[in-house]
């Protein structure tokens, strides 16, 4: 009986000694993965570079799209309006045609 006590005693020891060793390395090992494998981990880098190329490129199409605006805001400008823009949009938004010219619709 006092040998079982003292293995069992020398066992408790060393699970004692070990347990804050294991905890240690369970979370490095938990951290470390997440590192690597979380949403904001090196795995996802590669996702992340994707998407920002993605959106430069609905950027610059955003930017061009805005340069035509400004463009043709400049032109309608009140002081000293382009007299070709004038008439383009009055006609398109009135839908009026000169009994000279030809319709070709394009859908």
């Amino acid at each position: 009986m006092v040998r079982g006590v003292s293995r069992g005693s020398a066992f408790r020891k060393t699970l004692r000694k070990a347990a804050l060793p294991a905890l240690g390395l369970t979370l490095m090992a938990f951290f470390g993965a997440y590192a690597v494998l979380g949403p904001n981990g090196i795995l996802a880098y590669g996702d992340y570079k994707r998407k920002l190329a993605k959106r430069e490129q609905s950027y610059a199409a955003l930017e061009q799209q805005r340069e035509t605006l400004k463009n043709r805001v400049r032109l309608l400008d009140p002081d000293h309006a382009n007299p070709d823009m004038v008439d383009e949009m009055t006609r398109k938004e009135l839908n009026v045609v000169h009994p000279d010219e030809v319709i070709v619709p394009l859908k």
